[in-house]
């Protein structure tokens, strides 16, 4: 009987030392999904590059964001970007040590935030053939239409909303809108 009675004392210790090995897995797991968000709130803009269900209001983000790449759409409709491509336009930083993260993927430099210069979400950058050409971006606030060329991706195999049209702080005065609204709606076209 003393042995059964150890037997079972022996099992029970094990049953509780295997609970407690999935209760510290849980909580492991948990605590990364935790860091992962703070990670990605820490990186966020109105996070315009997740998909527009799920963006979190207040989110920053970075234009360098990787998820899988989505075919090309046209982006070629219409002169003036009237008929263009409806798009997001947010603001990005595409100096060093600002939010837009390293280089430029077209040329590997840092920009200007004073040049007319946009980043495409990865779909819209189309491996880089839109590298170095000018868009037309149109406001649907106010119907400006201005000019800016490709300089780099908004990443969308890392969290960039696939509809993301990012651009310099110079685009965003051409176009008459403060940056601090944090996006906008617009149309795009190739120029």
């Amino acid at each position: 009987a003393r042995l059964a009675n150890a037997t079972s004392t022996y099992q029970a210790g094990g049953l509780a030392m295997a609970n407690a090995k999935l209760v510290v897995m849980a909580i492991l797991v948990i605590l990364l999904q935790v860091s992962t968000c703070a990670v990605a709130r820490h990186h966020a803009k109105p996070d315009p590059c997740a998909s527009e269900d799920d963006s979190v209001p207040g989110m920053l983000h970075k234009h360098k964001h990787k998820k899988p790449h989505c075919p090309s759409p046209g982006g070629t409709g219409g002169g003036g970007g009237r008929g263009g491509t409806p798009g997001v336009m947010t603001v990005n930083g595409f100096e060093k040590g600002q939010e837009g993260g390293p280089p430029s993927e077209c040329d590997g430099k840092f920009h200007s935030n004073k040049d007319m210069i946009v980043a495409l979400s990865t779909r819209w950058y189309a491996g880089g053939r839109r590298c170095g050409k000018m868009i037309n971006i149109t406001s649907k606030h106010n119907g400006r239409t201005v000019q800016a060329k490709v300089v780099d991706e908004c990443d969308s195999n890392h969290g960039c909303k696939t509809n993301i049209v990012d651009t310099s702080e110079a685009v965003w005065k051409a176009l008459g809108l403060d940056s601090n609204i944090g996006e906008v709606p617009v149309t795009w076209s190739d120029a």
